[in-house]
């Protein structure tokens, strides 16, 4: 499972207060607000983080069932358009809501039972804020675009790049050319499949300008979707640092430059994006 705590950038805040996990945000207090409703009746199961969860299914055209409805089905909708309809109706298969304030974890995204579609875990109780679900959507949807079948091979039994649960990453791949090319230097890193917060933080430390957040020194797979959520919420970087060297990756594809401009077109009202 790759998951996203609550963590924004700057370009769209009214106060960015720095955590041990990530970068907690105080949005824009015009922003929309919904209250974190209770779960709805229907099928459920149980989440590691977010306890018991309502379930839907997505059919062949991205729609829910059953339908969903307030914050429940805002957070949907917020992620429809971050993907696009047509993403969603062809990439996902379920849609899992749970009511945890106690966890820090804003949504996450893993592969189902066929590793050709998806599933998207979302916490009501962290999902109220439209800056904070926005910045953490685009996340998980950098991850979608990383980790899918065109860019991991599932049945390699020997990985010569980047091995995770999700497969072996392809030679060609974003993640194996982002990780040749800001990741290999280190002796110290954290195994591509880190989720010890202790061993990402000490990382951190050691490498702080290295990286748009802290919560991307996780590992490899999390620097690359932190990174995209960067690339397509603030303006082009204008220095050779890391951190401006990892968003101009992106700029190198022209698929992501494409995404960056539908996402911000998409958003620029919600977030008060520029261009």
């Amino acid at each position: 499972m790759v998951k996203r705590i609550i963590i924004i950038v700057s370009a769209v805040l009214a106060v960015v207060v720095l955590a041990v996990v990530g970068i907690v945000v105080v949005g824009d207090l015009s922003a929309p607000r919904y209250a974190s409703g209770a779960i709805a009746e229907g099928p459920t199961t149980e989440d590691e983080d977010f306890g018991v969860v309502s379930v839907y299914t997505v059919d062949d055209e991205g729609d829910l069932d059953p339908a969903a409805d307030g914050l429940t089905e805002h957070v949907w909708d917020t992620f429809t358009r971050v993907a696009t309809d047509d993403f969603v109706a062809e990439t996902m298969i379920e849609y899992q809501v749970g009511d945890a304030p106690k966890s820090d974890t804003l949504a996450a995204v893993f592969q189902s039972d066929d590793p050709e579609y998806w599933v998207l875990s979302a916490n009501l109780a962290t999902s109220t804020e439209d800056s904070d679900l926005i910045a953490t959507l685009i996340h998980e949807y950098a991850h979608l675009l990383t980790l899918d079948g065109t860019q991991m091979n599932p049945g390699v039994k020997t990985c010569r790049t980047v091995e995770l649960s999700e497969g072996c990453a392809l030679g060609d791949s974003y993640l194996w050319d982002f990780e040749q090319e800001f990741w290999a230097e280190y002796s110290d890193a954290p195994a591509p499949d880190n989720s010890d917060e202790d061993v990402a933080y000490e990382f951190y430390l050691e490498h702080e300008d290295d990286f748009v957040s802290d919560y991307a020194a996780t590992n490899v797979v999390e620097d690359l979707a932190e990174s995209f959520m960067t690339f397509v919420l603030e303006d082009r970087p204008d220095s050779e640092s890391t951190v401006a060297r990892k968003l101009e990756f992106f700029w190198q594809y022209q698929e992501f430059i494409e995404i960056r401009e539908r996402i911000r077109t998409e958003f620029q009202s919600d977030l008060g994006l520029v261009g």
